[in-house]
């Protein structure tokens, strides 16, 4: 047992879903929302952070955070029986880390309470679908879903390549192989020019850093594969527009050709706090239909927004009417709706309402 696997006990009794260590202050948890000291634990000092971090750290993953003094990494406590995802970096203080409780349990499409056009995406056997939104936003869950309704439904080979691994996938009615950034592979670009010589069926990419990633996943959707990867956006439009400008200028007309014909959907999605404190999943979704192909090939991926409100039949919807559903069933309050919404305007009315009045308007 490592000594931090006590903190962790802490953190997971107390329901809450992440874990602080900064020098100078307390360990801190964060639950429904908030952070909060853990009285019965001294101040860290970065002595004391080194330590615990150094104990739970293979001798690769020490060298580079000596190196770069950042580390990202996964972190299993068999005493409670946990799994972390792990940022390890240097302030100005010393060393600090951030825990992230990665659920042991794959919910399924239908436990998330997803869109079922996630699982018309999972059902897909070729084309590009993105996941997005910033930093904890629930993408590697929604991943995971996908992934996992495929395992369960398809006889295919899955092929993940993640930094780190965090929901881990036992082969079912698919073979499934996992590589991890760092420690099974040397980047995800090599990962994914190895994986066109591997025979997957489905491609998940944790993360689209660079242009050679983002153009070896496009070509790898292209030539008959499902490919899913996750880019930190904020919107379906933003995510297109993305896309393309990584590339050179002189290399973007081809890349919105292609783009055009294998993009089948982007998922744009943030955690909103409910009422009572938990949290729920609010999702933009777009489908890649002719209209949205047209408009990427035509450089006019201003008017997706447009294409969204018209095509509520397609399944696609956007991040304000999908907060909007959550406000009028009750789940979310007209503050979080106006805090977390693109169009604020939209819903500053209802902050001078009732909430009871509010949702009946």
């Amino acid at each position: 047992m490592a000594k931090i696997d006590a903190l962790f006990k802490i953190m997971i009794d107390s329901g809450a879903t992440d874990l602080h260590l900064s020098p100078s202050a307390k360990p801190m948890i964060r639950k429904g929302g908030q952070l909060i000291p853990i009285e019965q634990a001294p101040v860290l000092t970065h002595d004391m952070n080194k330590a615990l971090l150094y104990e739970i750290m293979s001798d690769i993953q020490k060298e580079k955070f000596e190196q770069t003094k950042d580390l990202d990494m996964a972190y299993t406590s068999e005493p409670v029986n946990s799994r972390f995802r792990v940022n390890v970096f240097q302030d100005r203080k010393g060393m600090a880390a951030v825990f992230r409780l990665i659920p042991t349990q794959i919910k399924s499409i239908e436990e998330l309470g997803l869109s079922p056009v996630i699982k018309d995406f999972a059902n897909l056997h070729k084309g590009l679908v993105l996941v997005t939104g910033p930093a904890a936003s629930g993408k590697s869950t929604t991943l995971a879903a996908m992934v996992d309704h495929i395992n369960k439904t398809r006889e295919d080979h899955v092929l993940t390549i993640e930094d780190p691994i965090e929901f881990v996938h036992v082969s079912q009615k698919c073979l499934v192989n996992q590589r991890e950034v760092g420690r099974n592979t040397r980047s995800f670009a090599a990962a994914l020019k190895g994986a066109l010589r591997e025979d997957p069926d489905v491609i998940m990419v944790g993360e689209l850093r660079d242009l050679e990633t983002v153009e070896l996943a496009i070509t790898a959707a292209e030539t008959g594969h499902l490919v899913f990867g996750t880019l930190h956006t904020g919107s379906a439009a933003k995510t297109v527009d993305r896309i393309i400008n990584t590339f050179p200028t002189k290399a973007q007309a081809q890349i919105r050709a292609m783009l055009s014909e294998s993009l089948r959907g982007v998922v744009s999605q943030q955690l909103l706090y409910t009422i009572d404190g938990k949290r729920v999943v609010a999702q933009e979704i777009l489908v890649g239909t002719p209209a949205v192909g047209n408009m990427i090939r035509e450089g006019k991926t201003f008017q997706i927004p447009s294409i969204m409100q018209a095509s509520k039949k397609e399944g696609m919807i956007t991040m304000d009417n999908s907060i909007m559903a959550l406000l009028q069933k009750g789940i979310i309050s007209p503050e979080e709706a106006y805090l977390k919404a693109h169009d604020k305007k939209t819903f500053e009315h209802l902050l001078k309402e009732k909430p009871a009045d509010a949702l009946m308007a």
